[in-house]
């Protein structure tokens, strides 16, 4: 099952869920986030709360992409209280990926750097038996729901950066309930938009590098995390694709179990706050940049998935002003 949000002939937001190609209206609600609160509310799980409302009219998610009329989705009316959050060094290959991009380091093989410790510590550790705690990941965050982009609109780099490009990866969706119980909604593909220039500086500015528009969508799969993911992330410039390339996620591809990484975000009170949405990307090993291509204004992200519908489509917009300082008013 997959639910997806639009924008509706009446300009509002109508929710949608598909299973195989056929894709329907649900009637009688006015989000995905209402939908899932209902379903908490009824201790039910999603799939039986759809069932019991009524299908409307099927629609054309393709056309509506074309018309830009898809969403998030899922979003929170007040962006404050959606989180967007990450990890890395997480999936096979995620390191040597990590080495490549700060390639000053690669002449220096006397001593294993801070990245390949951490890769190396959750190859040994990051999936502990069932029920048992493995090591904490990489984590950082990447903003509120500010930061939430829709399908198909522009992942905009601020004039301070020194780099925009893309990280395809798979995201996990949830809602906190009101006694603080946190409730996976699902997966959707992401696109965790960061600055690779920047982060190669010194991995000690990849807070920095981070705090960035992200976007996801445009449909939530709703349902247990296949163990093998191939999708493929590209780039299109001036409707040609200059860079493509395969990239494997789920649990097969990674060095963590979903539920290590699940833990380590929300054994922290603060994200345990009743009715959060978190949104939290779960890492990758392909990279645009590791294979230096430095992307351009305009340029085209698509990531894309068999198991999670359409793809992710978000063009690349630059800044056109130079940085210009940031003042504080005294009180």
């Amino acid at each position: 099952m997959l639910i997806s949000q639009i924008k509706n002939d009446q300009g509002g937001i109508s929710v949608v869920v598909r299973n195989g190609a056929e894709a329907s209206i649900i009637q009688g609600v006015e989000s995905s986030y209402a939908l899932v609160r209902k379903a908490i509310a009824a201790k039910t799980s999603i799939a039986n709360c759809v069932r019991e409302h009524t299908l409307g009219p099927a629609v054309d998610l393709e056309v509506l992409a074309e018309q830009n009329r898809i969403l998030l989705p899922i979003h929170h009316d007040d962006p404050a209280h959606m989180h967007l959050t990450g990890t890395g060094l997480t999936h096979l290959g995620s390191a040597s990926t990590r080495d490549a991009m700060h390639n000053k380091n690669a002449a220096d093989t006397s001593e294993m750097t801070d990245s390949m410790r951490m890769f190396q510590m959750g190859l040994e550790s990051g999936k502990p038996a069932a029920g048992k705690v493995g090591v904490q990941p990489e984590w950082f965050y990447k903003g509120n729901g500010t930061a939430a982009v829709a399908p198909g609109h522009a992942l905009k780099s601020p004039a301070f950066a020194d780099d925009g490009g893309e990280e395809p990866e798979i995201a996990g969706v949830y809602v906190v309930g009101d006694t603080g119980t946190v409730h996976r909604v699902g997966f959707a593909l992401s696109n965790e938009f960061s600055d690779h220039v920047m982060e190669r500086v010194n991995y000690l500015y990849l807070a920095h590098s981070k705090l960035r528009e992200a976007s996801f969508g445009p449909e939530i799969f709703v349902g247990e995390l296949p163990a093998d993911i191939r999708g493929t992330s590209s780039i299109v410039r001036n409707g040609k694709t200059i860079w493509s390339k395969p990239f494997l996620s789920g649990e097969d591809n990674m060095s963590h179990t979903i539920a290590n990484l699940e833990h380590h975000h929300f054994k922290y009170e603060l994200f345990r706050q009743p009715g959060d949405i978190h949104v939290h990307m779960f890492g990758t090993a392909t990279l645009s940049f590791a294979d230096k291509i430095a992307c351009e204004d305009g340029d085209e992200f698509v990531i894309s998935a068999p198991e999670f519908g359409m793809p992710l489509r978000n063009p690349l917009q630059l800044p056109r002003k130079s940085e210009t300082l940031t003042t504080v008013e005294v009180l």
